[in-house]
């Protein structure tokens, strides 16, 4: 590696008066370099440059159109989602509305239920009361009817005396052939 170094540093000594050679002047040569690299920079480079430039400038506006497309679409989709959105709450506010309404009716049909229920009620209540009534008047009219025909029986078997007995039993027979032969 010596060797190489000693030949460059061997090289920047040499005079250059008539015969090729190295400038080491630093400022002169660099400019002259650039010069070159950038002209055979821009001679060779200028199509793969443009090139590259056109690859990279299609990319981006493929980029930029699936974009467009990709933003369009989003906005449809944000578009049917909102209209979707207006009409669950239009059916929402239906479904309250009417939700609603058939509470009050379901309340309203309740109410006249139980008020037909305590009718019902008050009907059967009003029956029984007048069945019982009913009963325990018959029960009494039963127990009065015994009781005065008990002391019917005990005045009657006390006041008939045989003569007695023997004409109410022939007037009952009358009244009896009379009403057979009124049938026949």
């Amino acid at each position: 590696m010596k060797n190489l170094t000693d030949s460059f540093v061997f090289l920047g000594h040499w005079p250059s008066a008539g015969s090729f050679g190295f400038n080491t002047d630093i400022l002169a040569t660099n400019l002259i370099n650039l010069s070159v690299v950038l002209g055979v920079l821009i001679f060779f480079g200028k199509g793969v440059l443009s090139d590259l430039l056109d690859n990279r400038k299609q990319r981006i506006l493929s980029t930029i159109r699936n974009s467009e497309e990709l933003c369009g679409g989003a906005v449809e989709q944000l578009e049917k989602a909102r209209a979707r959105l207006r009409k669950v709450e239009r059916e929402a506010e239906e479904f309250r509305v009417n939700g609603y309404s058939e509470i009050e009716q379901e309340k309203v049909n309740l109410i006249n239920s139980a008020y037909q229920n305590l009718e019902q009620l008050e009907n059967y209540k009003n029956e029984t009361i007048h069945f019982e009534q009913q009963r325990a008047i018959n029960q009494v009219q039963q127990r009065v009817f015994q009781q005065v025909l008990q002391g019917a029986l005990g005045t009657l078997n006390n006041c008939l005396n045989g003569e007695l007995h023997l004409r109410t039993i022939s007037a009952n027979i009358g009244i009896l052939g009379a009403m057979k032969e009124i049938t026949d």
